[in-house]
């Protein structure tokens, strides 16, 4: 069994790689885009120069601006909407038609005011049953997945049917989906990791080397694990995709709008002028503020993500802060 009609929100760079692939698997596609100018673009070009200018939409995926008209006869709806506009944009939906539909979620951030994560965001929003919703994360980057490379996610929820339908939907010879029961790590594993991403961006500004990113996404996979744990996720989750996979890429890669922020701060830049230069949402700025606020709320040591918020928000120098985070008190390499 395969969902057919398939409503995408979100086309942002994501947004349109996903209804492209799904396009291509056979699925019925309406693609929402909230932004009137971005919509006349994306319209009139079947494409957007400042967000996904490699690949040209097919007409049959329906373009539209109507956000119940996109969701009306959905089976599946999936959400490529940044973390923190996600609450906003579903309350304008027509709660009466949502119980009838499976979400997916591929927002990688915690909604800051509430410490949410986005499943519940969602099944709190619309009023669904959280067995209804899913996340799907992983080593994903829109360009990539665009120009059908090899890519791996994994999609996470708490009814194994569901999963499997969702998985072979979107799986081809391309695209590639692994399912989890660990709803709460998976999510975690995708937000949190950009914290680190920002971090690595930040000691590449620095002109640091290999040693010094290797130790960098070594000691955030750890603090990661941590808060995960304490927050009921399970531990192998972040030796997964969502996990390590993930933190590797997008602490590596030119295309990780999180390190491209980190690489900025790094050389002096302000956060303000950098944000307002980006034509995307880096997540990991806001999710800084989430996860810093969680380790004070469960009690875990987590140095990295500390420094970083110290960084982006109370104007410490990045070059003093790597220094007090080689310089702290020696331990036991542990990592709950």
């Amino acid at each position: 069994m395969l969902f057919k009609k398939i409503a995408i929100l979100g086309a942002g760079s994501w947004g349109m790689a996903i209804a492209r692939l799904l396009d291509i698997n056979g699925a019925e596609v309406k693609l929402w885009e909230y932004n009137q100018k971005d919509y006349n673009i994306i319209k009139t070009k079947r494409n957007h120069p400042d967000k996904l200018p490699q690949i040209n939409l097919s007409e049959s995926i329906d373009l539209t601006n109507d956000l119940n008209y996109a969701v009306a006869d959905a089976e599946l709806v999936v959400l490529a909407i940044p973390s923190q506009f996600v609450r906003k944009a579903i309350s304008k939906l027509n709660i009466d038609n949502c119980n009838n539909k499976i979400y997916i979620n591929l927002a990688k951030g915690i909604e800051t005011d509430s410490l949410r994560r986005m499943s519940e965001v969602i099944s709190e929003t619309l009023k669904v049953n959280i067995n209804q919703v899913t996340t799907m994360s992983g080593p994903s980057h829109a360009e990539e997945v665009a120009a059908d490379m090899p890519t791996a996610v994994v999609i996470a929820g708490y009814d194994n049917s569901l999963l499997e339908k969702i998985q072979t939907t979107f799986s081809n010879q391309t695209f590639r989906v692994y399912q989890s029961e660990d709803l709460i790590g998976v999510e975690l594993g995708g937000s949190l990791k950009n914290i680190i991403a920002i971090a690595a961006g930040i000691t590449t500004g620095l002109e640091m080397g290999d040693n010094t990113l290797g130790a960098l996404i070594t000691r955030g996979l750890a603090e990661i694990s941590r808060l995960g744990l304490a927050m009921g996720a399970q531990a192998s989750t972040f030796a997964g995709l969502s996990g390590i996979g993930d933190l590797i890429t997008t602490c590596a890669s030119q295309h990780s709008r999180n390190r491209y922020v980190g690489v900025h701060i790094g050389k002096g830049e302000k956060l303000s002028d950098i944000l307002n230069n980006m034509s995307m949402v880096a997540e990991g700025v806001e999710t800084t503020r989430s996860g810093y606020t969680l380790s004070e709320k469960y009690q875990v040591e987590m140095p990295i993500t500390t420094e970083v918020h110290k960084v982006l928000f109370e104007g410490k120098d990045p070059a003093e802060a790597l220094g007090d985070l080689m310089g702290r008190k020696l331990k036991s390499e542990i990592w709950q």
